[in-house]
């Protein structure tokens, strides 16, 4: 192993470290909103909460958001590596945050259990699959672009890759968003798109393995 793998790795394993730590906080957070309005345990249809809860939660998760930027931030040196380190460290910790959930409620009982994913800027609400599979992908698209630039190669964004991922994004988003009642009037969710969540987590992998190939040979 170079020097530069063995740094990599280094902050690999810290990046993951805190990862973990943080999804252990996050994991906290839920287990008391769930005592407060899902004394009976989590499930939909969803229960209305306070405005001013609400408000506090989307600044909670922006907050979230910002801090796993800095991790990437502060690992990386270039705008890519830096996003590199930024997948993996919100890859790790959302995986991590189910973990959690799972030894402090023993819930989910299953990968299609369904959650609320997000809030910002409505509520995202699938089962828990999706956002694990997306994790499992930022993940690995992280650790190998890291490696990239560990064996001293560039990462570059392809015109293909930059019409690619904002499809997969909308493709994800819809399916997070599009069921209104469930998320707005409180009512049973319909059957969830996995089509959807299929075409978006290929139009990924694609986008990153074009990228992946068409890179120059060296930074």
């Amino acid at each position: 192993m170079t020097f530069a793998s063995e740094k990599m790795s280094r902050r690999l394993f810290w990046i993951a470290f805190f990862s973990v730590a943080m999804a252990v906080v996050e994991a906290a957070i839920v287990v008391y909103l769930r005592k407060l309005y899902y004394p009976d345990g989590f499930a939909f249809p969803l229960k209305p909460i306070e405005l001013s809860t609400y408000l506090i939660e989307l600044a909670r998760e922006a907050a979230t958001v910002v801090m796993l930027c800095a991790v990437g931030a502060l690992a990386g040196k270039v705008f890519w590596e830096k996003f590199a380190y930024f997948l993996v460290a919100f890859g790790v910790w959302d995986i991590a945050y189910y973990i959690w959930l799972k030894v402090f409620l023993n819930w989910p009982s299953s990968l299609f259990d369904w959650d609320i994913l997000f809030l910002i800027p409505l509520p995202w609400i699938a089962p828990v699959i999706a956002p694990v599979s997306i994790a499992v992908i930022m993940i690995g698209v992280g650790v190998a672009i890291s490696g990239r630039y560990a064996r001293g190669l560039s990462f570059r964004a392809t015109r293909l890759a930059w019409v690619l991922v904002p499809v997969a994004t909308l493709i994800l988003l819809y399916s997070f968003m599009c069921d209104l009642p469930a998320m707005l009037h409180f009512q049973q969710p319909k059957p969830y798109l996995y089509g959807f969540l299929f075409v978006g987590d290929v139009l990924y992998i694609v986008a990153y393995l074009h990228c992946h190939f068409r890179s120059r040979a060296s930074i």
